[in-house]
């Protein structure tokens, strides 16, 4: 070998020696972009305020209990609320009893068919569907502290004069059995003849003593015509004309234990297909299949309902958009009026969104909030 060879040969076997010897690279904490469980934990929504909770269900806390619980319940399927809604239009002549049997063969929830007998709530539920859709989302997410929330708010209304028992309706007190900063007094409203059903009609900044929540204005329900004379409002709540609506009812509120329970033999009577399995031991469960793809807000719905949840079409509809182009096209088959209600929802959920981003919501709502405790 000759020199020159030989000292190319010794430089080569040094380089790869020492690439031997020396250890692997430095390297940095390894990083990923989040997947997508990693990208939902940082989308996740706030809880809802009580304060915010507050304001969702000032309209309909001063409802007879019963009622109160199936509108409870009937919010977390907001696109059924909007087909039972078009159908009472479509069929104004069915009231009370008549319709309720006039919708046995809906596939609907058991709590949405019963509120075609009301339809001074059933409306208004379909009108706002943004309201109808965040107070479901809270419902399914924080029961207890929807059903705490309305208690606040009664004890408000009987302090200010503006809740008592009446030819209307039965209030009753009851007392903690303990003391203590969990004990709570509950405020029950009952009708005062169980043949008789009166939905009461109010302005929340009158009967609760003003709005303190200049952040998260009250929403409200203007009377619906018909069903309020002119005279009706005395101390700033009315309650019309009652509605012989007795086997509507299905449904209570459980005060103590924070959530709602279900009648089935009552349920029975409205629906012939309900299923009392699911409402083993009276407690009301959650329907994914009458969610109709309506997407869920927050992770923990996601996960307890998201996976049973059938109709991924109902979803686009709600959304408001065809799958194939983009295509305004929402709440197919619900009526001639489902693009002005689909423009509603649309904005609730522009509003929902912005405000989980932000906290927590506050847009959407009956004509838009105004601060300083305003109502919208």
């Amino acid at each position: 070998m000759t020199p020159r060879r030989l000292t190319t040969a010794c430089a080569v076997l040094l380089a790869l020696a020492g690439c031997q010897s020396a250890g692997p690279p430095m390297e940095g904490p390894a990083t990923s972009p989040p997947g997508p469980a990693g990208a939902q934990a940082q989308n996740q929504p706030a809880p809802y305020k009580a304060e915010e909770i507050e304001a969702m269900v000032a309209p309909i806390a001063l409802y007879p209990d019963a009622l109160l619980s199936q509108v409870l319940m009937a919010s977390t399927y907001p696109l059924e609320v909007a087909k039972a809604a078009r159908w009472l239009k479509a069929n104004p002549g069915l009231k009370g009893d008549a319709a309720l049997k006039a919708v046995q063969k809906e596939p609907w929830d058991v709590s949405v068919k019963s509120l075609v007998a009301f339809p001074q709530i059933l409306e208004p539920m379909n009108d706002k569907l943004d309201w109808t859709q965040k107070l479901g989302d809270a419902f399914l997410a924080q029961q207890k502290d929807v059903l705490d929330a309305v208690q606040r708010l009664r004890t408000r209304a009987r302090q200010s004069g503006h809740l008592e028992s009446n030819a209307q309706q039965t209030v009753i007190v009851e007392q903690p059995a303990t003391t203590g900063a969990t004990a709570q007094t509950i405020v029950r409203i009952e009708p005062a003849d169980p043949q008789l059903i009166y939905v009461p009609a109010y302005d929340p900044a009158i009967v609760y003593g003003g709005w303190g929540y200049p952040e998260y204005p009250y929403y409200y329900w203007p009377p619906y015509p018909g069903y309020y004379p002119g005279d009706a409002f005395v101390g700033g709540i009315g309650f019309g004309v009652g509605l012989i609506a007795a086997a509507a009812i299905f449904g209570n509120c459980d005060w103590n234990g924070g959530g709602v329970h279900v009648e089935h033999h009552k349920a029975t009577n409205i629906d012939r297909n309900f299923d009392a399995r699911k409402a083993e031991g009276g407690r009301w469960q959650h329907d994914a299949s009458h969610r109709q793809g309506v997407p869920y807000r927050d992770n923990a719905s996601r996960e307890k309902f998201g996976r049973s949840m059938a109709g991924a079409d109902g979803r686009t509809g709600f959304r408001g958009r065809d799958a194939a182009g983009g295509r305004d096209n929402g709440f197919q088959g619900v009526g001639s009026s489902g693009s002005a209600v689909q423009r509603d929802v649309n904005r609730g959920n522009t509003s929902i969104q912005s405000g989980a981003r932000g906290g927590g919501a506050r847009g959407g709502g009956f004509g838009g909030g105004r601060g300083g405790g305003g109502r919208r």
